[in-house]
């Protein structure tokens, strides 16, 4: 098969930005989850490699019949599930004018635009969010991947680049030990294996009645390891946890890793978002403790998925952490430059400025801040609704997009069987199609989790998940 000619490509494109254009309007025509058992989609595709090319009239028809049929919609407005992974058709079109361009923008060299743009963008969402002017800011491709380069940073600096330089094994015997709560992000775990901490000397804080990380018990923890004879390096607070959206209080752990000189990272993925409304800034308070900070434009600001935002304070140190620079990246620019290859783990990078310049200018900050102040307010209403019902109740404080809760019918006291009802509540809220909802346990209790924050939900759709929900009780869950 020919490489296809311009006129082809146009023909094809328009076919599919038409398609595409549909889909999006008839969203609400699928269901949220489909109804694929494992192996399906693969027992459809060819077990090899076709010899010859195919039309792509053919290639494209397979997609609609055999990949789309299986695919989970995360941009459905009746998706209610883990923290929204967002999109909007401003940036959809940069994702295609990426591609279109085929960028490798690893130094400033290969791609200087997509630099220069880059530090533009983080320079707007500091501004925006209102980060300390120390702080600068790089787009990696997760809060996964911001965290690990947060860890690796702050073991650097302890070890005063001597880990990094002669392995565990250069290094005394004192353990490096990091701390956050026990409700924290499963990437902390992997970056602490990652990083070659271990497991064992990450320290699960105890939280208090808002699922919050309780001062008191991290400032115990540190001491007991110096007591050990260990070396506390590093606490990850977490603004907006994944279970319940609780809200580490930022004030009290950064004054006590400045007592401790212990490198304090801030992750903020789904809720940092929410700080550009001015009502809601003061979930950051307390920010300028933070060595490093992460929130993900990609949950809560309607750009594709991938585009995280880290900021750093300390830009030397995180050079010299990650920057490697061999003869043939070498350039006549280097000492006048940014080259982002050196702020994070991959040497490729993508064009991700581009997506969220786009969003920002399409929607502006006026746009964006309307968008979130809406599903907030639907979330609140959400929370008033289940309030009033005496057959159900809130498992914790709902200050964002995100409503915990479960179905506890009065004078049933039986955790075991009230998991049961509310595991059977949400399997049949889910096999509806409709909407999709995910679960987590608080405090032991089976709780089931709505969240509001995908661009094509309005209003309605919260009230038609609450009215599923209050139909299925009704209809019973034995």
């Amino acid at each position: 098969m020919p490489n296809m000619k311009p006129n082809t490509f146009r023909a094809h494109a328009h076919e599919l930005v038409d398609w595409m254009a549909d889909f999006l309007e008839q969203l609400e025509e699928h269901r949220v989850v489909p109804e694929t058992k494992p192996g399906d989609i693969r027992a459809q595709l060819p077990s090899s490699a076709p010899q010859q090319g195919e039309p792509f009239s053919q290639i494209f028809a397979d997609f609609q019949s055999t990949i789309l049929p299986g695919m989970t919609l995360w941009n459905h407005p009746g998706w209610f599930a883990y923290f929204p992974a967002n999109h909007s058709p401003p940036s959809i079109l940069a994702e295609m004018l990426m591609a279109t361009l085929g960028a490798q923008c690893m130094s400033w060299q290969t791609s200087p635009a997509a630099t220069e743009l880059e530090q533009v963008v983080m320079q707007w969402l500091r501004e925006l969010l209102q980060l300390p002017e120390t702080f600068v800011g790089t787009i990696q491709d997760t809060a996964s991947s911001s965290t690990l380069v947060a860890l690796l940073s702050a073991r650097e600096r302890v070890t005063s680049f001597q880990f990094g330089q002669k392995g565990p094994t250069g290094l005394d015997d004192k353990a490096l030990c990091v701390y956050a709560s026990k409700e924290t992000h499963s990437s902390i775990d992997k970056a602490v294996k990652l990083a070659g901490i271990g497991l064992d000397h990450l320290r699960h804080v105890e939280t208090d009645a808002d699922f919050a990380l309780c001062p008191e018990a991290l400032e115990q923890a540190i001491r007991e390891d110096l007591q050990r004879g260990h070396r506390p390096f590093c606490v990850v607070a977490t603004v907006g946890t994944t279970s319940s959206s609780a809200l580490d209080p930022l004030p009290a752990i950064g004054a006590i890793c400045q007592k401790y000189d212990l490198w304090l990272h801030v992750d903020a993925a789904y809720a940092g978002t929410a700080a550009i409304l001015p009502e809601k800034r003061a979930l950051l308070d307390g920010i300028e403790y933070a060595d490093s900070f992460v929130f993900n434009p990609h949950k809560w600001m309607f750009t594709n998925f991938d585009c995280s935002a880290y900021f750093v304070k300390d830009v030397d140190l995180l050079l010299r952490t990650f920057q490697t620079n061999p003869e043939y990246l070498k350039t006549e620019y280097d000492p006048q430059v940014v080259n982002f290859r050196d702020w994070g783990i991959p040497l490729g990078r993508r064009f991700r400025a581009l997506k969220l310049w786009f969003v920002m200018r399409h929607y502006g900050v006026e746009g964006l801040q309307d968008l979130i102040r809406q599903h907030i307010r639907w979330a609140g209403e959400l929370v008033t609704w289940i309030e009033a019902d005496p057959d159900f109740e809130c498992l914790a404080p709902a200050p964002l997009g995100l409503v915990c809760f479960r179905y506890h019918p009065a004078g049933c006291d039986d955790e075991v069987m009230l998991d049961r009802y509310n595991q059977t509540l949400l399997e049949r809220i889910n096999a509806t199609g409709s909407c999709h909802l995910t679960h987590t346990r608080l405090g032991g209790k089976y709780t089931i989790r709505l969240c509001v924050g995908q661009l094509y939900t309005q209003r309605e759709h919260v009230v038609k998940a609450w009215e599923l929900c209050k139909q299925i009780v009704q209809e019973g869950l034995e």
